[in-house]
């Protein structure tokens, strides 16, 4: 009897994963693993796509940018400020708490805690339950972007994390420095994996959650052994080698060399990720003459560096809106001209130059350090020597925000796939009250950008408010407000088999949830 009882548990298990004999383990490599386990710490592509592995959002973006219900079964607008939410029910956190209207509340008040999340939410107001299963979320004015802004609500487990930890402090505290429990602690999320061993740097272990929501998922994946390898030759050699099944990003001098094995597929994916150099004008003097800002934008080859470094798998920028934006402007094109470069440079007074420092990641956006290179040697024409230190992901976020260098380079994708997200943390005058301008290290401020972007939020008219966009872009790229290199591509290597394609998309987040391998 006890082993009939052994093993019909072991079938219902099986059952219950709607895989039986198809389940298969993903092995992933990425150029770095999650920084924290916190989904509300820090706001970055890496920890998004975390997000949508192990949690699950109100609601998501499809392949073709509609909108596609997930904990949020449909919506309505009930006035100007209100959008009513209807929950799924039955669904349960990896915790085994039941999923509730509270968990909504939980999860928007804490954002207001957050340093890189309280300026995206800056425009919400109260959260209020109206059943156990239904949510109305408000806004203080009119907001035309509150449904692109529900894709970024995962809700928390509100039980999970409310109390005191083993240390006597609060796990509801977000810090993104130091010891927090939603740092340190294997969350509990609702998502198709359940995050089941984590040793940063190393190795993390997402196992198929039983008890998932989605039964109509096709996903056959029981379990992700995600590795980060950081030296991108390391990480393609690992494909070649079908010791991983899945890697990205892949780097552009080896698109050929994957395409030619017929073990493996590339998949790339048009990206609207702009990568940029921000000069931070607090720091250092000549920063602060915007003749010095336009001759250094005049001296950065974008076309160069798209041909030569990213081997033609970005598309150079002038501007940060790419096409397809409300914002973007056909006139905004790249600018280099290293004979008006180094005029202005004159005109400023600074023919003879100076010295700066800059630092830059290694890991995070594709040919990075090569990118940030090339921009020293570039600067170096017009008497500009910079000190470059570079270094990985992990550490270079603590390191961006504490501001230590004249240039910081960053990229960004758009939060809420529309142009004011840029503006509203890149280009707005940063406070720390507000979260407006949280990732402006170069501390650009025109007041004139700050009034617009705020007015943009409550224009509902679309022909309006493309025409304020527009010229939040023109204002700011006559500032020389940062340097703009090129919108990076998404790419995927992966072992034949892995059928990546339905999963993929714009954002870069792959819902591996969802994911089929042969």
């Amino acid at each position: 009897m006890k082993k009939i009882f052994i093993l019909g548990i072991a079938a219902l298990m099986l059952f219950s994963f709607g895989m039986t004999a198809n389940a298969k383990t993903l092995k992933l490599a990425l150029d770095a693993d999650p920084k924290t386990m916190d989904i509300q710490e820090q706001l970055s592509g890496g920890m998004l796509q975390f997000s949508h592995w192990v949690f699950d959002p109100l609601v998501r973006w499809a392949q073709d940018m509609s909108f596609e219900p997930r904990l949020a079964t449909k919506w309505e607008r009930i006035d100007d400020l209100t959008m009513r939410f209807h929950l799924r029910k039955g669904v349960k956190f990896h915790s085994g708490n039941p999923f509730t209207a509270k968990d909504i509340v939980f999860t928007m008040n804490r954002f207001r805690k957050s340093a890189d999340f309280k300026g995206l939410f800056e425009p919400f107001g109260e959260t209020k339950i109206v059943d156990d299963y239904t949510v109305d979320i408000t806004t203080k004015k009119p907001y035309a972007l509150l449904l692109n802004m529900a894709t970024y609500i995962f809700p928390l487990d509100s039980k999970f994390y409310t109390g005191t930890d083993d240390q006597g402090k609060p796990k509801d505290a977000v810090l993104k420095v130091g010891y927090s429990f939603a740092k340190m602690t294997l969350p509990s999320g609702t998502g198709a994996f359940k995050c089941t061993f984590r040793e940063h740097g190393v190795k993390m272990v997402m196992e198929r959650n039983a008890d998932y929501w989605d039964k109509k998922s096709p996903g056959n994946v029981s379990k992700i052994i995600l590795t980060p390898i950081k030296e991108e030759a390391t990480r393609v050699a690992a494909l070649l080698a079908g010791d991983v099944d899945f890697i990205t990003p892949v780097p552009p001098q080896d698109f050929q060399r994957i395409q030619k094995d017929k073990k493996v597929d590339l998949m790339t994916y048009t990206g609207g990720r702009i990568i940029t150099v921000q000069m931070n004008q607090k720091r250092l003097e000549p920063l602060r003459n915007k003749k010095v800002r336009q001759a250094i934008v005049y001296a950065v080859n974008n076309f160069g560096i798209s041909k030569k470094i990213m081997k033609g798998t970005a598309t150079p920028a002038g501007q940060m809106s790419p096409k397809g934006y409300y914002g973007y402007k056909e006139t905004l094109a790249p600018r280099y001209n290293l004979r008006k470069a180094k005029k202005l440079m004159k005109e400023a007074g600074y023919a003879d130059g100076f010295t700066a420092t800059m630092i830059a990641p290694n890991n995070r956006y594709v040919n990075d350090e090569k990118i940030a290179e090339a921009f020293c040697a570039m600067l170096s024409k017009i008497k500009i020597n910079v000190s470059l230190k570079t270094m990985p992901k992990a550490q270079y976020w603590d390191e961006f925000d504490r501001q230590p260098a004249d240039f910081q380079m960053i990229g960004w994708h758009s939060d809420t796939e529309d142009s004011g997200n840029f503006y509203e943390f890149l280009s707005m005058t940063p406070n720390k009250e507000t979260g407006y301008g949280q990732y402006n290290s170069g501390n650009y401020s025109n007041k004139a950008v700050d009034v617009l972007t705020l007015a943009c939020q409550t224009e509902t008219n679309l022909v309006t408010r493309t025409q304020m966009l527009q010229e939040i872009e023109q204002m700011i790229y006559d500032d020389a407000g940062y340097v703009p290199f090129h919108w990076q591509n998404h790419s995927y290597g992966v072992k034949k088999g892995v059928k990546a394609g339905p999963i993929i998309n714009t954002l870069n987040f792959p819902y591996l949830g969802d994911l089929v391998i042969e």
